[in-house]
């Protein structure tokens, strides 16, 4: 209880009259019912600085919170290992600190009590009898007080160290912003300010004061807050009521958010046009590189939609599928995608024809066969190991080459268009009559006629992936003969708790054996979590550093905005997991999104080399999916990535070598002919140096 001077009492008795000649003296609360029942408004006592809050429900305060996480996110349980919720200490909201680091003494753990892989999925939270937390004085009367610990309730996943979250599990810190039991806007002018919802509150005694409304400003936690006085011990405060209901039920039932930014939309119940309508204004608005890559969203609407409205007419859902996958393509950006399942069967009925043999292109602009299928059409027919393509049916295979528009359309760049160009190119109906032009090495030019048969043994040729069985783990290390240790990162979109725990274990049979470097084998990561390949990125670094920032189109301004509070950070572990020896990266084109981070960030104080044939995939951007008419999930980048200087940086060109090694013949004959991996073995010379 506190003190207080005579004359405090004196002016708080006087205030007592004073207000009791206006208002109602405070009544009891009837027994609960189903129905939350109010208090009477209470006056000022002599111990009272404010109104006492209105109570709902008064069963001495809440012990056990129970509610459910519904989610739409499609990515939203990928690479989850221990998914908890939590109560989250709201310290840093109250300070406007985004850098704020819940403590761990005030992380209470609850349990998920239903399939967390299916949503919604359930949750129970018992709180201590006194939690431990960052207490914030909040009554703005000018005078220090306990102050009060406010939480809300939230879900996390936990990646790092023991089961409680620490920095990097936070992201850096702050506060929720997504799967919380407050609301949070993401409005430039109110970004992350919190909005709505419902806070768990405890108070130490029956003297501290909490907002019961938001003020003139619109903002919580802010001196014009109209305030009043909270019970002793626990109390939930729902800020969707206006005023604040306070609520003191025994086991109250607090639901998390899902944002509308991130949950699922769906056009599904819509016509085709109404739905291409409406895809094209989200396109239109949100998506990031409309100016990079000079899309004219009118010329694709004239374009398209009378294709739309053509299969709406004929109810013609083949007509829709072919009109949505071709609309897609007419996008250079290989992040946008559709499901293909619908297609299956056309996709298989043109490529499902070879003719027993994969094609390359070498520098100087020829393309060679670098396989040959026993028994195929190009073996029957003599076509040698090396031979030079130079027509197919009667045109410039170039040409041909260019004229092709692959089924794994779109691209970013260039290159990877190519490669699947020179894939698709030899791909044809079954018992396709194809005329090709060709030259053995050594040989004359040659014009056979050869059949396309069932064959995908060529259409999959890549000897990088002859050993692989599909059981791999995410990071798989060894030391090679040279002394080096040697690395292949298949992907960030595996468990992240077992890749994190296989990196680290990796990093620290670096250091205990003095493993002079480390080669880094990125060829055949397709991406997944950015956030994760920024942190084990960060292995590589002693201080913590900025990798650069993604913008996001933001309706309140209409524009794009990349907030600077939102950096991509690497946070370097603890010391004995830092690794600083020589580091060579090997890339190629199957190195895409979230692996061009990875790969980008090593080249930060030029901490790595960067070694291959090709720069990566070109995917520089944050994606979402929506649903389209006949459940089609669709694809599109919504974020705009950029480096510290506010460059786009890997959209469009990919992490680019520091040594290229050039497809020439030689280069050719030995990976293909001579199974040599000629990109390791000139990374194995560099790091050697």
């Amino acid at each position: 209880m506190r003190s207080y001077t005579r004359i405090t009492v004196l002016i708080l008795a006087i205030l007592t009259i004073i207000v009791s000649a206006c208002g109602q003296v405070a009544t009891t609360t009837e027994a609960p019912t189903d129905e939350p029942t109010l208090k009477p408004t209470p006056q000022l006592t002599p111990e009272a600085q404010f109104p006492l809050a209105d109570i709902v429900n008064d069963e001495g305060g809440p012990v056990i919170i129970t509610g459910e996480v519904e989610y739409t996110y499609p990515f939203f349980t990928i690479g989850v290992a221990e998914p908890i919720v939590i109560l989250e200490d709201q310290a840093g909201f109250v300070d406007r600190d985004r850098n704020f680091i819940f403590p761990i003494e005030s992380q209470v753990l609850g349990q998920i009590t239903s399939d967390f892989y299916t949503s919604p999925f359930t949750y129970s939270l018992t709180l201590p009898s006194v939690p431990k937390g960052t207490w914030r004085d909040i009554d703005n009367d000018g005078e220090e007080d306990s102050g009060l610990i406010i939480f809300a309730v939230a879900y996390w996943t936990n990646t790092w160290g023991d089961p409680y979250l620490e920095k990097r599990d936070q992201g850096g810190g702050g506060w929720s912003s997504a799967y919380a039991s407050t609301r949070v806007s993401d409005d430039r002018d109110n970004y992350l300010e919190i909005y709505g919802g419902k806070y768990v509150v405890y108070a130490l005694d029956d003297l501290q004061g909490f907002p019961v409304g938001f003020g003139q400003d619109g903002k919580l936690f802010t001196e014009d807050d109209p305030i009043v006085q909270l019970p002793q011990g626990w109390t939930v405060v729902d800020i969707d009521d206006e005023p604040f209901t306070f609520d003191r039920s025994r086991e109250p039932k607090i639901d998390l958010f899902e944002p509308e930014s991130i949950a699922l939309t769906d056009f599904s119940d819509m016509s085709y046009t109404e739905a291409f309508d409406a895809m094209l204004e989200k396109m239109r608005t949100e998506y990031a590189f409309t100016e990079h890559k000079g899309i004219d969203w009118d010329a694709l609407a004239e374009q398209f939609r009378p294709r739309f409205e053509d299969a709406q007419q004929s109810n013609n859902k083949q007509d829709y599928y072919f009109a949505l996958r071709d609309f897609l393509w007419s996008i250079p950006d290989g992040h946008v995608a559709m499901d293909f399942s619908v297609l299956s069967d056309q996709f298989q009925m043109e490529v499902i024809g070879g003719l027993g043999m994969a094609i390359q292109e070498l520098e100087d602009g020829r393309i060679i066969v670098i396989y040959i299928l026993e028994g195929g059409s190009a073996d029957e027919a003599g076509i040698e190991f090396g031979a030079e393509i130079l027509e197919i049916n009667r045109t410039p295979i170039s040409e041909a080459i260019n004229e092709t528009i692959p089924w794994f359309s779109p691209f970013s760049t260039e290159h990877t268009k190519r490669l699947e160009q020179l894939r698709f190119v030899i791909r044809f109906p079954m018992w396709t009559e194809v005329e090709v032009t060709y030259k053995n090495p050594a040989g004359s030019p040659i014009t056979d006629m050869l059949t396309a048969i069932f064959e995908v043994e060529s259409f999959f040729f890549d000897p990088f992936l002859a050993d692989f069985t599909g059981f791999e783990l995410p990071v798989e290390f060894e030391v090679l003969d040279s002394g080096y240790g040697y690395v292949q990162v298949l992907d960030f979109f595996d468990n992240e708790l077992l890749t994190i725990q296989l990196w680290e274990r990796m990093i620290q049979q670096l250091n205990e054996n003095q493993i002079p470097g480390l080669i880094i084998d990125l060829r055949l990561n397709g991406g997944g979590s950015g956030y994760l390949a920024d942190q084990m990125a960060a292995y590589f670094f002693d201080e913590e550093l900025v990798a650069g920032n993604t913008a996001y189109y933001d309706e309140s301004i209409g524009e794009f905005y990349a907030d600077p509070g939102d950096e991509d950070v690497l946070f370097p572990p603890r010391e004995e997991l830092i690794y600083l020896g020589s580091i060579v990266a090997i890339i190629g084109p199957d190195c895409a999104s979230a692996c061009e981070f990875f790969a980008y960030d090593l080249t930060l104080q030029d901490r790595a080399t960067i070694v291959g044939q090709y720069p990566t995939s070109g995917l520089g951007g944050s994606i979402e999916d929506f649903v389209m008419p006949e459940d089609i999930d669709v694809r599109f980048t919504i974020g705009r990535a950029i480096d510290i200087n506010g460059n786009i940086h890997i959209e469009g060109k990919g992490v680019v070598p520091d040594i290229h090694i050039p497809l020439t013949e030689e280069v050719v004959f030995a990976i293909y002919r001579d199974d040599m991996d000629i990109s390791l073995e000139r990374a194995i010379e560099v790091i050697s140096r």
